[in-house]
């Protein structure tokens, strides 16, 4: 008996994806004829609902189910059981959980399809579905007048330190090479060219190290980046030129070598590590005082906190003049929060309500590098995105399906990876995911495009010896230009790591946070970064447009960004055609045939492609096309 449920297909399953509390959904299974069904149910969590006859259908029937989401935000789960006289069969979810298509089944399934039910208010910055982001790793993307050292003192371009005998014995990340507020400043008009409209800073505030997330003192900024009024003014300059300001939220723990532990007696304050008395004691977990403590994966420069202390909560969020309060003031527009899958759900709640109250507007963006709707972590279905807490997260997924893709992968498997999280993420959270191809936690996205092996496998001395072959390195710059064109015409907020926009590789950690090349010159790859930021900005569709996948196979994807009756993925009425986006990632030619139903051109030339809708074309080996069409949607 051949069974069919298609989570992606509105036919099966109406409306698609995640929804608000209370709606009514409506899902639908097909099944061939047979000569007698007994039953067929839907299973929704714990109830058996009775799926009636709807419709016949060439040559089978067409069963279907209505029902109310629940009226609290939480995952369903719903497989199908048909049952016979003869036997009883299941149907559930593809063995990949990726959602679509789904498998039948002998037993249960184990893999069921989700559905996410989020709070009927819950609402996300509209300019950061409209946004480009930059990150910038502080002490290493620009460097301007004097700048106070502290720790080991580097000059602009050499090579990050990374064994520990460079740092005399003990590996400690404290080689600076002064990146700082004033040197950003000088390149707004920079990243302005290139189209951003925000910038994601990693954590800036007073430190021992230079990545800072061994947070000193939450309150000022460190010496080596500036001061206070460095950053305001570095704020209010971006935001003359339409740029807004990101900063990194390190929770979890703080340094050892902090105002708030003080190990080494270095801040002039009486830290929990110095005194029970102190007014920081009971952030932090004691299991002998005061040499043994809690602390994040057993790094015990790192102390964990006990963040649902209400000293603690007060002071990072909920107080008057909280930390988080205090840094939107000085012109922040979000926050990103480091390590979220570690931060209770209680404390998401309590920041989200804290950073809404002081603005609105702002941003709460969290690191999680699985599918965030329904992330278990520490043995518990998280609440990320259900619309009390996060607004959205780096979205690892998008960079793991992109790469993948481009080095080789299944092109119908990238399309189901990305349908997966369409499916799974509310509109709202989807759009203002921050898709990344690179980071400060990854190889940067031209050494994996070079086909170099798996950091994983590689010792950090065996990173710095590995050498890319000129070929190599070609291959990833062109394979790079269609990772910039997905990153950019995809659902979610584009995010662009400083340097890969010139030609910047590196493996993992230090190696991925060289020293900006400002000598490096303009590339190809600069330009096409400018050249899809640009179109994103001037094209509503490239931005909060539908997605509709037209065809994935041999190495080529296709799909189409539209309006559906002249209004966008959020009812907003909006102007501009539809955008067609054909990617090949083969090193062959390959032909691909379309039928759009509407005059044709391409986007980029305005040159005039079909008057009927009809696409043949051959696609040059690594190559993209995009093409415009004012038909709604096909």
């Amino acid at each position: 008996m051949y069974i069919e449920h298609n989570s992606g297909n509105k036919i099966y399953r109406a409306p698609f994806g995640a929804c608000s509390v209370n709606t009514k959904i409506t899902l639908r299974l097909f099944a061939e004829n047979t000569p007698c069904f007994k039953d067929v149910f839907c299973i929704v969590g714990e109830d058996e609902i009775p799926m009636q006859f709807a419709y016949s259908v060439d040559n089978g029937c067409m069963f279907e189910c209505t029902f109310s989401a629940p009226q609290k935000p939480q995952l369903l789960f719903y497989y199908f059981r048909i049952q016979s006289p003869y036997e009883t069969l299941y149907y559930g979810n593809n063995s990949l959980r990726l959602g679509g298509l789904g498998e039948t089944y002998r037993t249960i399934p184990e893999s069921r399809y989700q559905i996410t039910v989020f709070e009927e208010d819950y609402e996300t910055p509209d300019w950061v579905k409209n946004a480009v982001i930059y990150q910038i790793f502080p002490d290493r993307f620009s460097r301007a007048g004097d700048t106070p050292f502290h720790g080991i003192k580097r000059s602009w371009g050499e090579e990050p330190f990374y064994r520990a005998d460079q740092f005399g014995g003990e590996y400690l990340s404290n080689d600076f090479f002064g990146g700082n507020f004033d040197g950003i400043r000088e390149k707004l008009p920079y990243l302005k060219e290139l189209g951003i409209t925000a910038i994601y800073l990693n954590p800036i505030g007073k430190a021992f190290s230079n990545h800072r997330y061994d947070t000193g003192d939450y309150e000022i900024p460190d010496e080596t980046l500036g001061t206070v009024k460095d950053f305001e003014k570095l704020s209010k300059e971006a935001k003359k030129l339409g740029i807004r300001i990101i900063l990194d939220g390190v929770f979890s723990h703080t340094g050892a070598d902090s105002k708030y532990f003080n190990r080494y007696g270095n801040f002039n304050s009486i830290g929990a590590y110095q005194s029970e008395n102190s007014p920081y004691f009971s952030w932090y977990n004691f299991t002998k005082f005061p040499e043994k403590y809690e602390s994040w994966w057993g790094f015990d420069t790192l102390p964990n906190v006990n963040e649902l202390d209400p000293n603690f909560t007060q002071f990072i969020a909920s107080g008057k003049d909280s930390v988080i309060r205090k840094w939107l003031r000085r012109g922040a527009s979000g926050l990103r929060l480091d390590v979220a899958d570690e931060l209770p759900d209680e404390f998401i709640k309590i920041l989200r309500h804290a950073i809404k109250d002081e603005n609105p507007d702002s941003y709460l963006v969290g690191e999680v590098w699985e599918d965030a709707s329904n992330k278990v972590s520490y043995g518990e279905k998280r609440e990320f995105l259900l619309g009390r807490e996060l607004d959205s997260v780096m979205n690892y997924v998008f960079r793991e399906a992109v790469l993948g893709f481009l080095t080789g992968g299944d092109a119908r498997l990238f399309s189901m990876r990305l349908h997966s999280l369409m499916e799974n993420y509310p509109a709202q959270s989807l759009y203002t995911a921050m898709n990344l191809i690179s980071s400060h936690d990854v190889p940067r996205a031209l050494t994996v495009l070079s086909g170099s092996p798996d950091f994983r496998t590689l010792s950090r001395n065996a990173q710095h010896d590995y050498v890319i072959s000129e070929d190599k390195k070609e291959l990833a710059k062109r394979r790079m230009v269609l990772a910039i064109a997905l990153q950019m015409t995809l659902p979610g907020a584009p995010c662009v790591y400083y340097g890969d926009e010139n030609e910047m590789f590196g493996y993992a950690d230090p190696f991925n946070r060289a020293c900006m090349d400002w000598a490096h010159g303009e590339s190809e790859i600069f330009r096409q970064t400018r050249l899809f930021a640009n179109l994103r900005g001037e094209i509503d569709t490239l931005r909060t447009g539908f997605y509709k996948l037209l065809s994935a196979e041999n190495g080529v994807v296709s799909y189409m960004r539209h309006l559906e009756g002249g209004k966008d993925a959020f009812g907003k009425k909006c102007s501009g055609e539809d955008v067609i986006i054909i990617i090949n990632s083969h090193d062959k030619w390959r032909r691909i045939n379309l039928y759009l139903g509407a005059e044709i051109k391409d986007t980029l030339s305005g040159e005039e492609i079909s008057k009927d809708g009809r696409i043949s074309l051959d696609l040059a080996p690594l190559s993209y096309r995009i093409f415009s069409t004012r038909k709604d949607c096909i």
